[in-house]
């Protein structure tokens, strides 16, 4: 991966940013999300091959033994060392209580064939019954609440670096209300809280609360979402005219402007590619810059839209993030 150029701002004129803890995350991921069985394995082979060092993964996404099978092949060819990759993946809801947080992350090391983790995230705040389903649900349909504290998920969390299984720890779709009590009891503070960010959802005023309290951002969504809008009137990130021109000003895709629009924020952002092309094409952008009318631009198209939400399943629960205002 090229270093950024050298007329876009200090911070980012290298190839990765610093965490808290002193480690180096990649200015780039490569999202598995959405990637179903043998389709894991080649994209992800794919996509280190071409570039990509930071792979974000998620039990969730019901894929990490393709994902594993993919990094193998890819460690096994001599493509690239174990050290030069930044593998990160999340506990899920079920997980929370604080004796299965440690069984979980076995479970995702082994599936990816890994002896420990770049970075192991708390996918969301809200805890489910643990065992059974992903998304466990009673006779109505409704998401069977755990009620853990997410602070003691997290202290649990803590324990798995000091056993060196992960090299650091996170959190994902956290409030700002959220972070201030885990860092008012953790002995290891988060190093990044992963959020959805795209010019519909800025996430202007988490940014400037997570920057002073030295947590990075990183972007899921980073393009907006691939589903169709929900009526006529609406568009798609993508598709709004001022993401298309700045494109064509430039020479690039919607969803290359959308990439480097993050970068230049200071923000790691982990798009989705669904082919071979797209993952070629997403990491094309460290040679180029958008200039300061384009950034404001992007920023005043904020709309605090989410397209992943879970309002729905998990609106009840006492510790859904998203009632506050960030």
């Amino acid at each position: 991966m090229e270093p950024l150029p050298k007329d876009c701002s200090k911070e980012q004129n290298a190839i990765a940013f610093e965490l808290n803890n002193g480690m180096q995350i990649p200015f780039l991921g490569f999202a598995t999300a959405g990637l179903y069985r043998h389709r894991a394995s080649k994209h992800v082979f794919e996509a280190v091959k071409v570039g990509y060092r930071l792979i974000d993964c998620a039990y969730l996404y019901q894929n990490e033994g393709f994902v594993g099978n993919g990094l193998r092949d890819l460690l096994e060819s001599n493509i690239v060392k174990r050290e030069d990759l930044f593998i990160t993946s999340k506990l899920w809801n079920t997980f929370h209580r604080p004796e299965c947080v440690e069984k979980a992350l076995c479970t995702t090391l082994k599936d990816l064939q890994l002896k420990y983790l770049d970075l192991y995230l708390m996918h969301w705040p809200m805890g489910y019954q643990e065992g059974g389903d992903l998304i466990p649900r009673d006779a109505c349909g409704n998401v069977k609440f755990s009620d853990v504290d997410f602070v003691d998920t997290w202290q649990a969390m803590e324990k798995l670096v000091e056993g060196g299984v992960t090299k650091s720890i996170g959190l994902m779709n956290f409030n700002k209300r959220q972070i201030e009590r885990i860092l008012d009891i953790c002995t290891i503070p988060p190093v990044v809280n992963q959020v959805e960010c795209h010019p519909y959802l800025t996430q202007k005023k988490l940014k400037a609360y997570c920057k002073k309290q030295r947590i990075l951002l990183i972007c899921y969504c980073p393009l907006g979402s691939y589903a169709y809008p929900e009526s006529q009137r609406e568009s798609r990130v993508l598709d709004h005219e001022w993401v298309r021109r700045i494109a064509h000003n430039h020479g690039k895709t919607a969803a290359q402007i959308l990439i480097r629009y993050q970068i230049q924020r200071g923000n790691v952002p982990i798009p989705m590619a669904a082919t071979k092309a797209e993952i070629i094409r997403n990491i094309d952008v460290f040679d180029w810059c958008l200039d300061k009318e384009d950034m404001e631009k992007l920023d005043s198209m904020n709309q605090n839209k989410r397209f992943v939400c879970l309002v729905r399943d998990a609106g009840r629960h006492k510790y859904f993030p998203f009632w506050d205002e960030y």
